[in-house]
């Protein structure tokens, strides 16, 4: 599309003002609060807006031309996301995690090593979950006891036939599954084949321009090759597991041996970081990748046939041989490589002088949580289609549709770690309700020392929202010990190993009766059904609701901004396309003429974060940047320290020559300062250029209605800002410098 030449200020001193919005998902017109707007740049899934020629208020402030910049499209559509935001949860917050480490380069390779190891678990869990439903649960108990199949046409075609034939033909199940997530893998790359940065970085790159900067597609492509080819060996090792329970032949050692081969030489790709990372196309990395996975997809098919057409008999009853072994020797392995993460992460960990003990743990802590909903979500399945297949329960004949020992132990595992970090949380919020609110009570007094004495009730309300937004940074130690009790559910796991059950083993120790044990393990069960359901419902409410799209949109925005670097198959980040679109976008502005104002709500201020460290000085010169409610250094500083930390929020300041405004609100629970609070009676404790950067708005503007008005100015929150007087003043500041800085160099 044609771009609109801006009218009204002279060449030195022409303006853009360039808004990024936030998780909210508010259309162009929002963003620039224009009814009549229209697309100059971009398309339909991320675009650049201005108001229509002729129309009032085509000028901001000062005369700036304004101009929008949407995103919301990027990450996915309405189904895709909701659908994404249950089933790939797990892979999206395992991904996230290899960003968490700590900032030590000690540790760089060890933990991305551990992470994409975990992550290829994830993978592996996820086809043994199908393989329990499929050849388990369905090919091997249903389909061989009449009474299961008996009114069923679905499955009764194949009831009755050879164990062999049954096992063979439902192996084409999890093979399915395989091929989904695979043919999800792949999807958006269409989508950002246009935007790959011409200079390419390594994925460790100590900065957070390292968003958008690299190329992923090369990684992202051997990645997904990896964790197919160990998909497929998975299925193998199943199918061979259970043939070799009637002795072995040489056949069978052979399609062993190289199923473990190919476990093995995937483990060994990503555990040797540099080769894998190696930026752009790498003829002998790829080709390995790849002969690896057609490997795997050959030999599938080398063992479902062989599956089929063994003439050894196979043994009668019970769950599918080896199944159970399986499941719990893979969650003993993650159980042993969590443990060497978090002693990994906590040995180089680091920090600022005086930093939270808990600093740098997300890696071990956000890998973690996705292990334990990945079994969660896994043994729910395996749960659920049991009670589907046992509609009798008490026939002669009755199939044993009790999923294995080590789901049992996991779901109770599950269970105890929710209980457990829900009393956790209560604990805490009782604790420090009396330092929040104190904190809340004196930051309103200070705001608002004139109030009137009908205005109580607001007072306590505006304290509520400053109370209830400080719990954020409570929420830190809340996940770790929350990781911690799942940890510890999933290594109980191993017990199934040794054939124990829950209820026995807690009755003989503890003394709580074996029965309920069985309730609570029942109980869990139906937790993780209802967390399921609450996620799939949560993510077609966040498209409904404003309010709960900002906390669900938090989350998902937070996860999917990180490039794909440890699990192929998590959403694809959005960053990858909007940081170089920004990027492009800037550039031009600045090369024709005008100077450029940016100012990003929320994630809209990380996405220009990122921008900033990717331009060059002859751009960045001619460049402000206003942001508020942004997340920068109340969550990303914590989260990531090798990625966002005071050097590089100085180097954003220092690259801008400091043209630099954050507006915050202490009832915001998502954004904060950057550099200093600034709040009245506060002693600074920042100085220089960084000093002028933050600034606190009074929310709300005040707790009595105004006189045109019956009720008081709302609370804001987390809520954009532009209509705020503040808001307008540091525009019309940041503008004032930009053309000053102009008019002195040229």
């Amino acid at each position: 599309m044609a771009d609109v030449s801006p009218t009204g200020p002279t060449t030195s001193e022409r303006v853009v003002e360039l808004r990024v919005h936030g998780v909210s998902g508010a259309g162009a017109d929002q963003v620039l609060d224009r009814p009549h707007v229209h697309q100059v740049a971009g398309d339909r899934s991320g675009g650049f807006y201005r108001t229509r020629p002729g129309y009032p208020g085509a000028t901001g402030t000062e005369g700036v031309t304004l101009e929008a910049y949407r995103w919301s499209d990027l990450p996915s559509g309405t189904a895709v996301r909701t659908l994404s935001l249950v089933f790939l949860l797990p892979f999206m917050l395992c991904n996230v995690a290899l960003w968490m480490r700590p900032a030590s380069h000690a540790s760089k390779h060890g933990v991305v090593a551990l992470c994409r190891v975990l992550a290829l678990t994830l993978t592996m869990l996820y086809v043994l979950s199908i393989v329990g439903v499929a050849l388990d649960l369905i090919a091997w108990r249903c389909m061989g006891i009449p009474s299961c199949t008996d009114g069923r046409n679905w499955l009764s075609w194949l009831g009755g036939r050879p164990p062999g034939l049954r096992l063979g033909v439902l192996a084409l199940v999890p093979v399915a599954a395989i091929g989904l997530v695979w043919r999800l893998g792949t999807r958006p790359g269409h989508l950002f084949d246009a935007f790959r940065s011409g200079e390419a970085a390594a994925t460790g790159h100590p900065r957070l321009s390292a968003v958008g900067q690299w190329d992923g597609a090369p990684l992202v492509s051997r990645l997904r090759s990896v964790h197919v080819a160990a998909a497929f060996a998975t299925l193998d090792g199943s199918l061979l597991a259970a043939r070799a329970s009637q002795g072995a032949s040489w056949v069978m050692v052979v399609l062993l041996a190289a199923t473990g081969a190919v476990l093995l030489a995937c483990l060994i790709l990503l555990a040797t970081v540099r080769n894998i990372d190696r930026p752009g196309p790498s003829a002998r990395v790829d080709g390995l990748t790849r002969g690896l996975r057609t490997i795997a997809c050959g030999l599938t098919i080398l063992v479902i046939v062989h599956t089929i057409i063994s003439p050894h008999p196979w043994p009668q009853g019970g769950e599918l041989p080896g199944y159970g072994a399986t499941v719990a020797w893979l969650f003993a392995s993650q159980t042993a490589l969590l443990v060497v993460l978090a002693a990994l992460v906590i040995w180089r960990r680091g920090g600022p002088p005086g930093s939270s003990p808990l600093r740098a743990l997300g890696a071990p802590v956000f890998v973690t949580v996705a292990a334990g909903l990945a079994v969660a979500f896994s043994a729910e399945l395996d749960y659920r289609v049991a009670d589907v297949l046992d509609r009798d329960g008490n026939t002669a004949d009755r199939l044993v549709t009790s999923p294995p020992l080590p789901y049992k132990w996991a779901i109770f595992g599950f269970f105890i770690a929710i209980l457990s970090a829900a009393l956790v949380a209560g604990m805490i919020t009782v604790l420090t309700r009396r330092e929040r609110w104190r904190a809340a009570k004196a930051i309103v007094a200070a705001d608002f020392p004139h109030a009137p004495p009908e205005a109580a009730d607001r007072l306590h309300q505006v304290e509520r929202a400053i109370a209830r937004a400080r719990f954020t940074e409570r929420l830190e130690p809340l996940t770790v010990v929350y990781a911690g009790l799942a940890a510890l559910g999933l290594a109980t796991s191993v017990l199934g190993l040794l054939k124990l059950y829950p209820g026995d083993i807690i009755q003989r120790y503890v003394g709580v009766p074996a029965g309920m044990v069985n309730f609570l393990i029942g109980m869990g069960s139906y937790l993780i059904a209802l967390i399921i359901l609450g996620l799939v419902i949560g993510g077609i409410f966040a498209y409904r609701t404003a309010q709960f799209r900002r906390y669900v949109g938090v989350l998902w925005d937070l996860g999917t901004f990180w490039p794909r670097a440890a699990h192929p198959f998590a959403p694809p980040c959005y960053a990858e396309r909007a940081v170089p679109e920004l990027t492009r976008r800037i550039t031009y502005l600045v090369e024709r003429g005008e100077s450029v104002l940016l100012a990003g709500h929320s994630h809209g201020s990380v996405l220009l974060a990122a921008t900033v460290l990717q331009l060059p000085p002859r751009i960045t010169e001619r460049i402000a940047l206003l942001t508020y409610e942004s997340p920068l250094q109340r969550m990303y500083a914590p989260l990531f320290p090798a990625y966002v930390d005071d050097e590089v929020l100085h180097e954003i300041g220092e690259r801008i020559g400091w043209r630099w405004v954050n507006l915050w609100r202490d009832t915001d629970p998502i954004g904060g300062w950057i550099f200093a609070p600034h709040r009245r009676g506060e002693r600074g404790t920042v100085t220089g250029p960084a000093a002028t950067v933050d600034r606190r708005l009074i929310d709300p503007r005040d707790v009595v209605p105004p006189p045109y008005d019956s009720v008081p100015p709302p609370i804001l929150r987390h809520l954009p800002c532009e209509s705020d007087e503040t808001f307008a003043v540091a525009e019309r500041e940041l503008t004032e410098r930009l053309r000053a800085d102009r008019r002195r160099a040229g």
